[in-house]
């Protein structure tokens, strides 16, 4: 054991000090935990899109099933990018999720003694990419539950390399307007690199959307992260990307692990990117599920934080002064239904609830007016 705990102290220690990403709760897990048909239980923990995968995803994934044996290509997923987007290939980056790409920014620029500037309230990985390189990280205190763009500007020193904003942001659902994002852009330092990660970008109504890959032009510190894990369904694939500079994708491209895409996501994702009539059915059932959520939050009389994305942040009342979301969590899995709590985001009094079918709204509101009233 001693040998063990020898070995781990050659491990840097700001990377023993990272906490691990914690992942909403699988299915199959609490079937096992809870004895329950997992047929019965309902997931609305990790955004993912109620609907699966466009019918054209999972035909293209069948056809590339007898290529596994050859070595991803990405060349047909770069192209459909850049002739949508507008943007020369040169521009685009391949990651295995969002999750990736931001990583590859920590990597291409963050080391021991600098830092990076995030929100509190933003997206878990912010952090443990800032931490993973030893960069020291700054959280600036969120304003409403969102991004306060002045403050993020003021925090900015002369060690900081990198500015993260998501926009909508992941967990509160909060969105930062062009205008607003345009100015911070403006101002910020042309030496710091400021990472827009826009993971929920289809889900918002189009006059919402930023110009951001235009923008890329104007600002050359400026990468533009997306993914195809939520609008697209195809979370279990793995696969986004980032738009920059051509200078700036090298320098990503240079800590990009080869092939860091497998066959099957590229295949779906170039599918799933052309069905744009699964894209506007997908943000359709948004919509319409996000009034489902909200009408039986004020039948409940709960608060919760305007959201952009697809999913809602609901405010647990206290009793007696003690929060009660984790018990709410924990009483609602007993009833199949699976949330996300977010103490480890700073929000004790809350659960994030993803946009799910019509029943499976029906049920997590069902599930909850009995939980609350226990």
């Amino acid at each position: 054991m001693s040998d063990i705990l020898d070995l781990c102290e050659l491990s840097p220690a700001y990377v023993r000090a990272i906490a691990p990403y914690q992942p909403g709760k699988p299915i199959t897990e609490l079937a096992r935990e809870f004895g329950l048909d997992e047929r019965s239980i309902v997931k609305l923990a990790s955004n993912e899109n109620p609907r699966g995968l466009s019918p054209r995803a999972l035909a293209a994934i069948q056809a590339a099933l007898p290529e596994l044996a050859r070595y991803p290509d990405g060349f047909e997923l770069t192209q459909a990018l850049s002739q949508r987007l507008g943007v020369a290939m040169q521009q685009i980056v391949l990651g295995n999720g969002s999750n990736d790409v931001l990583e590859l920014a920590g990597m291409a620029f963050l080391a021991p003694g600098c830092s990076a500037v995030y929100s509190q309230h933003a997206f878990a990985v912010y952090p443990l990419a800032t931490q993973a390189r030893g960069a020291h990280s700054i959280v600036v205190p969120a304003k409403h539950f969102g991004h306060d763009l002045e403050a993020m500007l003021a925090a900015i020193r002369s060690d900081t390399h990198v500015v993260f904003i998501a926009n909508p942001n992941n967990p509160t659902g909060t969105l930062l307007t062009a205008a607003e994002l345009e100015s911070f852009l403006e101002r910020a330092p042309k030496n710091v690199v400021v990472v827009v990660d826009e993971a929920y970008n289809e889900y918002l109504a189009p006059d919402l959307r930023c110009p951001s890959i235009a923008w890329v032009e104007r600002f050359p510190n400026l990468i533009v992260t997306r993914t195809f894990s939520k609008v697209y369904g195809l979370a279990g694939l793995r696969v986004g990307y980032a738009v920059c500079r051509p200078e700036v994708a090298a320098l990503l491209n240079r800590v990009r692990q080869p092939f860091n895409v497998n066959n099957l996501a590229i295949a779906a994702a170039v599918a799933a990117f052309a069905d744009q009539d699964f894209v506007r059915e997908s943000y359709a059932l948004n919509v319409a599920g996000m009034a489902q959520l909200l009408d039986g939050c004020r039948r409940l009389g709960l608060a919760w934080i305007a959201s952009y994305g697809n999913f809602v942040t609901i405010e647990i009342p206290r009793a007696d002064n003690q929060s009660q979301a984790g018990a709410v969590f924990q009483k609602l899995l007993r009833q199949g239904v699976i949330v996300r709590p977010l103490a480890n985001y700073g929000m004790p009094d809350h659960l994030r609830v993803t946009i799910g079918l019509a029943r499976e709204n029906a049920r997590f509101l069902e599930a909850l007016q009995a939980v609350l009233k226990d």
